[in-house]
């Protein structure tokens, strides 16, 4: 069990994030033009609302909940120190990682029944869906079973994590947590890794040159309905209004 603690504890994060930053690096220097999401929102408004709006608000407060435990941890647990207050905030992440595993579900199913997406769909996308998935309901289980993990995500992991950062890491705290933690911040690690082989890379790329560029007039001479149709195939001939 060492052997594997070490390697989940010690040697996962190092490779993880040295993948992450030199796939990061090559991917802007040299394919940044090919960074995208590959969004198909003009032509699907309305289903991919239902996906898209509940997985990005579940991932941004999710996300955004363990960085301020580790950015912040003696204001987490400060705030935790009164039982009103700690459940607020247990039962609002749980809420949105709800949100965030129904709008995955959402965005699965419509990519994979889709005919328009097929084009645009490969074997990573499946891949990080999947772990996604995996994380997102591993999380929600260990936040049922295991309670008040932003306490002890501030005792236990903040330090780890510092550690890993300082090369000098310590897991004497967190090997003791059960497996399934274990294997969910694995599940952490692997993602951050697959970050640049993956369209997770447009979070990383944000269009700030949107808030001072000018206006654009787009006229739309399309039947709107027709367009909108999911039914409706791609079309190769140039577009009626170029």
């Amino acid at each position: 069990m060492d052997y594997l603690d070490n390697f989940i504890l010690i040697a996962l994060p190092y490779i993880a994030l040295t993948v992450f930053l030199v796939g990061t690096i090559y991917c802007y220097t040299n394919r940044k033009f090919q960074i995208s999401s590959l969004s198909s929102e003009f032509l699907e408004g309305k289903r991919l609302f239902y996906g898209s709006v509940p997985f990005h608000w579940g991932i941004v407060v999710v996300f955004f909940g363990h960085l301020t435990a580790f950015l912040l941890p003696k204001g987490v647990l400060a705030w935790n120190s009164q039982p009103v207050r700690l459940m607020i905030l247990e039962i609002t992440a749980f809420i949105f990682a709800i949100s965030m595993l129904v709008g995955l579900v959402n965005l699965v199913i419509r990519r994979y029944t889709t005919a328009r997406l097929k084009p645009v769909t490969n074997y990573m996308d499946l891949v990080v869906y999947i772990l996604l998935i995996i994380q997102t309901v591993a999380g929600l289980w260990i936040a049922y079973n295991f309670r008040w993990g932003s306490s002890w995500f501030s005792t236990l992991l903040t330090p780890y994590l510092y550690s890993i950062f300082k090369l000098s890491p310590d897991t004497t705290a967190v090997a003791l947590l059960p497996w399934p933690v274990k294997l969910h911040i694995a599940g952490a690690y692997i993602i951050i890794g697959l970050i640049p082989f993956s369209r997770l890379m447009h979070m990383l790329v944000y269009p700030l040159n949107y808030l001072w560029r000018p206006y654009q007039q787009v006229i739309w001479n399309w039947d709107r309905k027709k367009v909108r149709n999911r039914r409706t195939p791609w079309s190769l001939q140039r577009p009626k209004n170029n």
